[in-house]
Protein backbone atom coordinates (compact mmCIF):
# COMPACT_ATOMS: atom_id res chain seq x y z
CA UNK A 1 0.00 0.00 0.00
CA UNK A 2 1.72 3.29 -0.77
CA UNK A 3 0.73 6.26 1.41
CA UNK A 4 1.55 9.79 -0.28
CA UNK A 5 0.17 13.47 0.24
CA UNK A 6 -3.00 14.07 -1.89
CA UNK A 7 -4.52 18.00 -2.66
CA UNK A 8 -7.39 18.62 -3.89
CA UNK A 9 -7.82 21.95 -6.13
CA UNK A 10 -10.22 24.41 -7.65
CA UNK A 11 -8.55 25.17 -10.67
CA UNK A 12 -9.30 29.05 -12.34
CA UNK A 13 -12.23 29.78 -9.78
CA UNK A 14 -13.36 32.76 -10.35
CA UNK A 15 -15.29 31.75 -7.19
CA UNK A 16 -14.80 28.93 -4.96
CA UNK A 17 -16.04 26.18 -6.53
CA UNK A 18 -16.68 27.36 -9.54
CA UNK A 19 -13.19 26.07 -10.95
CA UNK A 20 -12.11 23.13 -12.58
CA UNK A 21 -11.41 20.11 -10.43
CA UNK A 22 -7.88 18.99 -10.10
CA UNK A 23 -6.57 15.67 -7.84
CA UNK A 24 -2.65 15.44 -7.16
CA UNK A 25 -0.67 13.21 -6.00
CA UNK A 26 2.51 13.97 -4.08
CA UNK A 27 5.92 11.90 -3.47
CA UNK A 28 4.33 9.77 -6.58
CA UNK A 29 7.92 8.00 -7.45
CA UNK A 30 7.09 4.63 -5.91
CA UNK A 31 3.73 5.15 -7.94
CA UNK A 32 3.37 2.37 -11.10
CA UNK A 33 1.61 3.93 -14.32
CA UNK A 34 -1.01 0.95 -13.55
CA UNK A 35 -1.67 2.11 -10.26
CA UNK A 36 -2.04 5.81 -11.02
CA UNK A 37 -4.29 5.12 -13.85
CA UNK A 38 -6.24 3.05 -11.63
CA UNK A 39 -6.27 6.10 -8.67
CA UNK A 40 -6.81 8.70 -11.98
CA UNK A 41 -9.87 6.31 -12.42
CA UNK A 42 -11.06 6.08 -9.06
CA UNK A 43 -11.39 9.50 -8.84
CA UNK A 44 -13.74 10.65 -11.48
CA UNK A 45 -11.76 13.79 -11.97
CA UNK A 46 -11.33 15.21 -15.38
CA UNK A 47 -7.33 14.82 -14.60
CA UNK A 48 -5.61 13.99 -11.99
CA UNK A 49 -1.78 14.65 -12.03
CA UNK A 50 1.34 12.83 -9.88
CA UNK A 51 4.14 14.89 -8.96
CA UNK A 52 8.00 13.25 -9.17
CA UNK A 53 11.50 14.35 -9.17
CA UNK A 54 12.72 15.76 -12.72
CA UNK A 55 14.75 13.63 -14.73
CA UNK A 56 15.56 16.85 -16.84
CA UNK A 57 18.70 18.91 -14.99
CA UNK A 58 17.04 22.04 -15.91
CA UNK A 59 13.55 20.91 -14.07
CA UNK A 60 11.83 21.69 -11.21
CA UNK A 61 9.92 18.90 -10.80
CA UNK A 62 7.92 15.95 -13.56
CA UNK A 63 4.56 15.88 -13.61
CA UNK A 64 2.55 13.01 -15.41
CA UNK A 65 -1.43 13.55 -15.87
CA UNK A 66 -4.01 10.98 -16.21
CA UNK A 67 -7.67 11.36 -17.61
CA UNK A 68 -10.05 8.58 -16.07
CA UNK A 69 -9.39 6.67 -19.39
CA UNK A 70 -5.25 7.69 -20.47
CA UNK A 71 -2.35 9.17 -19.26
CA UNK A 72 -1.62 12.70 -21.51
CA UNK A 73 0.99 14.44 -22.58
CA UNK A 74 -0.29 18.13 -21.51
CA UNK A 75 -3.45 20.11 -20.36
CA UNK A 76 -3.62 23.48 -18.76
CA UNK A 77 -5.49 23.24 -15.62
CA UNK A 78 -3.35 19.99 -14.72
CA UNK A 79 -0.04 21.80 -15.34
CA UNK A 80 -1.01 25.24 -13.11
CA UNK A 81 -2.64 23.42 -10.21
CA UNK A 82 0.35 20.91 -9.98
CA UNK A 83 2.62 23.83 -9.75
CA UNK A 84 0.26 25.16 -7.02
CA UNK A 85 0.45 22.06 -5.14
CA UNK A 86 4.48 21.90 -5.49
CA UNK A 87 4.80 25.84 -3.63
CA UNK A 88 1.98 24.93 -0.97
CA UNK A 89 4.15 21.53 0.12
CA UNK A 90 6.65 23.45 0.19
CA UNK A 91 8.53 21.32 -2.27
CA UNK A 92 10.08 24.42 -3.33
CA UNK A 93 10.34 27.24 -2.03
CA UNK A 94 10.27 30.93 -3.69
CA UNK A 95 12.13 31.45 -6.79
CA UNK A 96 13.25 34.70 -8.60
CA UNK A 97 12.48 32.77 -11.90
CA UNK A 98 9.82 30.85 -13.21
CA UNK A 99 9.10 27.34 -12.02
CA UNK A 100 10.23 25.19 -14.65
CA UNK A 101 7.90 21.89 -15.29
CA UNK A 102 8.87 18.85 -16.87
CA UNK A 103 5.79 16.81 -18.64
CA UNK A 104 5.34 14.31 -21.85
CA UNK A 105 4.99 17.80 -23.75
CA UNK A 106 8.83 18.87 -22.45
CA UNK A 107 9.95 21.80 -20.32
CA UNK A 108 6.97 24.34 -19.07
CA UNK A 109 8.43 27.92 -17.58
CA UNK A 110 5.49 28.64 -15.02
CA UNK A 111 5.71 32.36 -13.63
CA UNK A 112 4.87 32.67 -9.98
CA UNK A 113 3.06 36.50 -8.93
CA UNK A 114 2.08 37.48 -5.83
CA UNK A 115 -0.06 40.22 -4.51
CA UNK A 116 -1.80 41.24 -1.72
CA UNK A 117 -1.65 37.08 -0.84
CA UNK A 118 -2.91 35.89 -3.46
CA UNK A 119 -0.88 33.44 -6.16
CA UNK A 120 -1.00 33.91 -9.88
CA UNK A 121 0.62 31.18 -11.94
CA UNK A 122 0.99 31.49 -15.32
CA UNK A 123 2.28 28.46 -18.05
CA UNK A 124 3.86 29.45 -21.31
CA UNK A 125 1.51 27.18 -23.65
CA UNK A 126 3.38 25.14 -26.12
CA UNK A 127 3.91 26.53 -29.68
CA UNK A 128 0.92 25.83 -31.46
CA UNK A 129 0.33 24.39 -35.43
CA UNK A 130 -2.47 25.11 -38.00
CA UNK A 131 -3.17 22.00 -39.09
CA UNK A 132 -6.42 23.22 -41.42
CA UNK A 133 -8.40 26.02 -41.60
CA UNK A 134 -12.49 25.95 -42.37
CA UNK A 135 -15.58 24.12 -42.58
CA UNK A 136 -16.41 21.15 -43.90
CA UNK A 137 -17.93 17.28 -43.58
CA UNK A 138 -19.08 17.04 -40.07
CA UNK A 139 -18.07 20.20 -38.60
CA UNK A 140 -20.28 22.20 -41.35
CA UNK A 141 -23.08 20.06 -39.81
CA UNK A 142 -22.65 20.74 -36.09
CA UNK A 143 -22.59 24.43 -37.02
CA UNK A 144 -25.80 24.46 -39.16
CA UNK A 145 -27.46 27.76 -38.15
CA UNK A 146 -24.77 29.35 -36.51
CA UNK A 147 -23.39 32.78 -37.25
CA UNK A 148 -19.77 32.44 -37.18
CA UNK A 149 -17.12 35.23 -35.90
CA UNK A 150 -14.80 36.70 -38.05
CA UNK A 151 -11.52 34.27 -37.83
CA UNK A 152 -12.49 31.27 -39.65
CA UNK A 153 -12.86 27.88 -37.77
CA UNK A 154 -9.50 25.98 -37.91
CA UNK A 155 -7.72 22.62 -36.79
CA UNK A 156 -4.85 23.28 -34.21
CA UNK A 157 -2.16 21.58 -32.45
CA UNK A 158 -0.03 22.43 -29.24
CA UNK A 159 0.13 20.09 -26.97
CA UNK A 160 -3.11 18.94 -27.30
CA UNK A 161 -5.51 18.94 -30.75
CA UNK A 162 -8.71 21.21 -31.06
CA UNK A 163 -11.10 22.23 -33.36
CA UNK A 164 -11.66 25.98 -32.45
CA UNK A 165 -14.91 28.29 -33.73
CA UNK A 166 -15.66 31.98 -33.56
CA UNK A 167 -19.20 32.46 -32.64
CA UNK A 168 -20.62 35.84 -33.85
CA UNK A 169 -22.44 36.28 -30.43
CA UNK A 170 -21.64 35.54 -27.02
CA UNK A 171 -25.77 35.34 -26.81
CA UNK A 172 -25.31 32.61 -29.68
CA UNK A 173 -22.43 30.54 -28.03
CA UNK A 174 -24.28 30.52 -24.19
CA UNK A 175 -27.24 28.88 -25.29
CA UNK A 176 -26.00 26.44 -27.82
CA UNK A 177 -27.17 22.93 -27.52
CA UNK A 178 -24.10 20.75 -29.49
CA UNK A 179 -24.96 17.46 -30.57
CA UNK A 180 -22.43 15.55 -28.43
CA UNK A 181 -22.24 12.35 -30.51
CA UNK A 182 -21.66 14.52 -33.96
CA UNK A 183 -18.87 16.44 -31.44
CA UNK A 184 -17.31 12.55 -30.36
CA UNK A 185 -17.45 11.58 -34.17
CA UNK A 186 -15.71 15.16 -35.41
CA UNK A 187 -12.87 14.13 -32.00
CA UNK A 188 -12.76 10.64 -33.24
CA UNK A 189 -11.95 11.19 -37.20
CA UNK A 190 -9.56 13.97 -36.58
CA UNK A 191 -7.75 11.86 -33.26
CA UNK A 192 -8.26 15.52 -31.24
CA UNK A 193 -10.04 16.21 -27.96
CA UNK A 194 -13.02 18.07 -30.01
CA UNK A 195 -14.24 21.22 -30.30
CA UNK A 196 -13.87 24.45 -28.74
CA UNK A 197 -15.85 27.79 -29.29
CA UNK A 198 -15.60 31.17 -28.20
CA UNK A 199 -17.21 34.64 -28.59
CA UNK A 200 -15.80 37.79 -27.76
CA UNK A 201 -17.38 39.49 -24.90
CA UNK A 202 -18.09 43.28 -23.01
CA UNK A 203 -16.56 44.40 -19.33
CA UNK A 204 -13.91 42.19 -17.35
CA UNK A 205 -13.50 38.90 -20.13
CA UNK A 206 -13.15 39.82 -23.36
CA UNK A 207 -13.61 36.25 -24.64
CA UNK A 208 -16.35 33.83 -23.80
CA UNK A 209 -15.09 30.29 -23.87
CA UNK A 210 -17.11 26.91 -24.04
CA UNK A 211 -14.68 23.69 -24.80
CA UNK A 212 -16.42 19.96 -25.80
CA UNK A 213 -14.01 17.58 -25.24
CA UNK A 214 -16.00 14.32 -26.21
CA UNK A 215 -12.55 13.05 -27.35
CA UNK A 216 -11.60 11.95 -24.01
CA UNK A 217 -15.12 11.38 -22.92
CA UNK A 218 -15.95 14.49 -21.17
CA UNK A 219 -19.39 16.71 -22.53
CA UNK A 220 -18.18 19.98 -21.56
CA UNK A 221 -15.39 21.24 -19.56
CA UNK A 222 -15.28 23.99 -17.16
CA UNK A 223 -11.66 25.45 -17.44
CA UNK A 224 -9.24 24.57 -20.33
CA UNK A 225 -6.13 25.97 -20.18
CA UNK A 226 -4.75 24.24 -23.21
CA UNK A 227 -7.92 24.98 -25.45
CA UNK A 228 -7.23 28.46 -24.04
CA UNK A 229 -3.62 28.42 -25.29
CA UNK A 230 -4.31 27.52 -29.24
CA UNK A 231 -7.02 30.19 -28.86
CA UNK A 232 -4.99 32.32 -27.83
CA UNK A 233 -2.34 31.20 -30.71
CA UNK A 234 -5.15 31.56 -33.33
CA UNK A 235 -6.13 35.45 -32.12
CA UNK A 236 -2.64 36.34 -32.29
CA UNK A 237 -1.66 35.15 -35.43
CA UNK A 238 -4.46 36.45 -37.09
CA UNK A 239 -5.09 39.98 -35.68
CA UNK A 240 -1.48 41.45 -34.01
CA UNK A 241 -2.48 44.44 -34.69
CA UNK A 242 -6.41 43.99 -32.74
CA UNK A 243 -8.07 44.63 -29.46
CA UNK A 244 -7.44 41.33 -28.27
CA UNK A 245 -3.07 40.62 -29.24
CA UNK A 246 -1.38 41.20 -25.88
CA UNK A 247 -3.92 39.59 -23.80
CA UNK A 248 -7.27 39.16 -22.18
CA UNK A 249 -9.49 37.69 -19.57
CA UNK A 250 -11.42 34.32 -20.49
CA UNK A 251 -14.75 33.57 -18.99
CA UNK A 252 -15.74 29.98 -19.27
CA UNK A 253 -18.27 27.21 -17.35
CA UNK A 254 -20.92 28.89 -16.38
CA UNK A 255 -23.70 27.19 -19.20
CA UNK A 256 -22.99 23.87 -16.73
CA UNK A 257 -22.78 25.47 -13.08
CA UNK A 258 -18.97 26.38 -13.33
CA UNK A 259 -17.46 30.22 -13.51
CA UNK A 260 -13.91 30.06 -14.16
CA UNK A 261 -11.41 32.72 -15.15
CA UNK A 262 -8.33 32.80 -17.53
CA UNK A 263 -5.92 34.81 -17.44
CA UNK A 264 -3.94 35.50 -21.44
CA UNK A 265 -1.35 37.04 -21.94
CA UNK A 266 0.46 37.06 -25.19
CA UNK A 267 4.00 38.75 -25.47
CA UNK A 268 6.23 38.65 -28.78
CA UNK A 269 4.99 35.62 -29.70
CA UNK A 270 4.49 33.40 -26.68
CA UNK A 271 0.80 32.59 -25.40
CA UNK A 272 0.83 32.31 -21.84
CA UNK A 273 -2.10 30.96 -19.81
CA UNK A 274 -3.10 31.02 -16.35
CA UNK A 275 -5.10 32.13 -12.91
CA UNK A 276 -5.44 31.13 -9.55
CA UNK A 277 -5.98 27.79 -7.67
CA UNK A 278 -7.45 26.96 -4.58
CA UNK A 279 -7.19 24.16 -2.00
CA UNK A 280 -10.08 22.16 -1.37
CA UNK A 281 -8.54 18.96 0.26
CA UNK A 282 -5.76 18.69 1.91
CA UNK A 283 -4.63 15.26 3.14
CA UNK A 284 -2.78 11.84 2.45
CA UNK A 285 -4.07 9.13 0.17
CA UNK A 286 -3.58 4.97 0.48
CA UNK A 287 -3.20 2.96 -2.97
CA UNK A 288 -4.66 0.34 -3.72
CA UNK A 289 -6.70 0.70 -0.53
CA UNK A 290 -6.05 -2.03 2.71
CA UNK A 291 -8.75 -4.18 2.47
CA UNK A 292 -11.38 -3.78 5.58
CA UNK A 293 -14.08 -6.23 6.78
CA UNK A 294 -16.69 -3.64 7.24
CA UNK A 295 -19.60 -6.16 8.35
Amino acid sequence: MLRSRYLQLDVFALRCGGGNPLGVVLDAEHWSTTQMQDFAAWTGLVETTFVLPATEISADYRVRIFTPEREIAFAGHPTIGSAHAVLESRRIVELDRPLVQQCQAGLLPIRVNEAGGRRRLLVRAPAARVLRVGVDGRLSRLLEGIQLGSLPPAFLDGGRRWWVVEFARETDLRAWRPDHAAIAELARESESLGLCIFARGQGRHELIVRAFPAGVGITEDPASGAANGLIAAWIAGREPEGSLAHGYHVSQGREIGHDAEIDVRIEQGEIWVGGAVHTIIAGSVDWPPQERNCA
